[in-house]
């Protein structure tokens, strides 16, 4: 399971290290693609697979199941941890999540994200003010 916030920075040739912790969960491989509210999802081999099989499900027909679909595979690029436990993001990456060289890595259960540090600043300030809020929503899924 991945959790916590993790600083890293980028190197000169887009290289992130992911945390030592979790780089025995990637030894089959990752994903990494373009996540929602501005950030990246990077996957282990094994949850991608979980992932592109209820996608494949969604129907065809709804045009909002066909953009969700697109922006996930479309936008996905498969990579491999170096010797150093580092992963090179694609530009095209980089630039959709809008990374600068200071990311945060923001464990989520089966999911990693990657987020510009200002972005992730910024949508923290914005959901704590929520928080409240946000709860009282949950309680229709038994949280």
């Amino acid at each position: 399971m991945f959790i916590g916030e993790y600083k890293y920075s980028l190197d000169n040739k887009n290289r992130l290290a992911i945390p030592s912790k979790f780089r025995k969960m990637f030894k089959d491989g990752a994903v990494i693609t373009k996540g929602l509210d501005n950030c990246l999802f990077v996957y282990t081999d094994k949850e991608w697979k979980k992932l592109v099989e209820k996608l494949a499900a969604l129907p065809i027909s709804q045009a909002k199941s066909r953009a969700f679909s697109r922006m996930m595979l479309a936008g996905a690029m498969d990579v491999r941890l170096d010797a150093q436990g580092r992963v090179i993001l694609p530009d095209y990456l980089k630039g959709f999540a809008g990374l600068g060289k200071k990311v945060i890595l923001a464990g989520l259960y089966n999911r990693l994200e990657v987020w510009d540090e200002k972005m992730w600043s910024k949508y923290q300030r914005s959901s704590e003010k929520d928080t409240n809020e946000i709860s009282e929503g949950l309680v229709d899924l038994g949280i």
